[in-house]
C-alpha cells in the first residue's frame, strides 16, 4: 500500500491544537511538507518543532485569524504563489454551543463565513497546482452532526452540513483531475472543543462536567471518547496515493455511535 507523502505539500488549518495538529503529526510522518496555519505566531512557531522531519522536509506555517476570512485569503494566496499545494486540510473551530431557535442570525453568517467562506477560498487558491500535478487531496474536518444532527448544537449542526453539500458538489468537479474531495466526521475526541461543550451542557443540565462525561461514553459503543491521532490516522489515509478512487464522501470516526448507515 502506498501511502507515503514525500514531495507532497500540505496545508493545514486549525494546525496548533486538537485534531489539525494530530493530521499535520501523521502527515509530516509520511514524508508531507507541512504548512501549518493558524492565529496563534507563538503557538505555530512551538508546534512546527514537534513534527517529524527526514532533513529533507520543509515545514513552515502562515499567520491567518478564520474569523477574519481577509487574512486567510491573503495567507494562502502567499503560500499558492511560493510553492505548489497537494494536500488541503479545511479544519477550524465549530460555532459555540446554543439552541437554534434562541441563535441570533449573525451567528449564522458568521460561521458561514468561518466555514464555507475559507474552505472555498483556500481551495480555489489550492486548486490549479493539484490539477498540474494531476493530484489533489481536499479534506474537511466536520462533524458527525452531518449525519445527525447533536443537540444544543444548532448553529454547528446547519454549518457542518452545508458544509458537507459543498464538499460533495466540489468533489464531482474535480474528480476527472486526480483530485479528491472528502469529510471526516469526528465524534466525541478529546479536545478542547469536547470539553468546552460538556461544561455548557452539565451546565444546563445542573450535573457535574465528570459526570455528563461519563453519562456520553456510556452512549458510545466504544465505552470512551476518541482520540485526536485516531481522527488524524484516517484523514492522513485519505491524503495518500492508495486513497485516489474514494472521493466525495462523509466517513464518521465516533466509536461506532452515530445511528446511521
Amino acid at each position: 500500500m502506498n501511502l507515503s507523502l514525500k514531495n507532497k505539500t500540505a496545508v493545514i488549518g486549525g494546525s496548533t491544537q486538537g485534531i489539525g495538529l494530530a493530521i499535520a503529526e501523521e502527515l509530516a510522518l509520511l514524508g508531507a511538507n507541512c504548512i501549518l496555519l493558524a492565529r496563534n505566531k507563538s503557538k505555530l512557531e512551538e508546534c512546527i518543532q514537534q513534527l517529524a522531519n527526514d532533513g529533507a522536509q520543509q515545514h513552515q506555517y502562515a499567520v491567518a485569524d478564520f474569523g477574519i476570512p481577509l487574512q486567510v485569503q491573503m495567507a494562502i494566496h502567499e503560500i499558492t504563489n511560493n510553492k505548489p499545494v497537494h494536500i488541503l486540510i479545511n479544519n477550524t473551530g465549530g460555532p459555540p454551543p446554543g439552541l437554534i431557535s434562541e441563535a441570533p442570525s449573525t451567528s449564522f453568517t458568521d460561521a458561514f463565513q468561518q466555514h464555507i467562506i475559507n474552505y472555498h477560498t483556500l481551495s480555489q487558491a489550492c486548486l490549479p497546482s493539484m490539477k498540474t500535478a494531476g493530484f489533489g487531496r481536499i479534506i474537511n474536518i466536520i462533524s458527525t452532526s452531518v449525519k445527525i444532527p447533536i443537540a444544543n448544537l444548532g448553529v454547528s449542526n446547519t454549518i457542518r452540513a452545508a458544509t458537507a453539500a459543498w464538499a460533495k458538489t466540489l468533489s464531482l468537479e474535480v474528480a476527472q483531475f486526480g483530485i479528491t474531495v472528502n469529510n471526516v466526521l469526528p465524534g466525541y475526541t478529546e479536545t478542547q472543543r469536547l470539553s468546552n461543550l460538556i461544561n455548557a451542557n452539565a451546565a444546563t443540565q445542573q450535573i457535574t462536567p465528570t459526570a455528563l462525561g461519563i453519562k456520553m461514553q456510556q452512549q458510545i459503543p466504544a465505552r470512551r471518547f476518541g482520540k485526536a491521532a485516531e481522527v488524524a490516522a484516517l484523514a492522513a489515509f485519505l491524503c495518500s496515493p492508495a486513497a485516489a478512487y474514494i472521493t466525495g464522501t462523509s466517513i464518521p470516526v465516533d466509536g461506532g455511535s452515530t445511528g446511521a448507515f
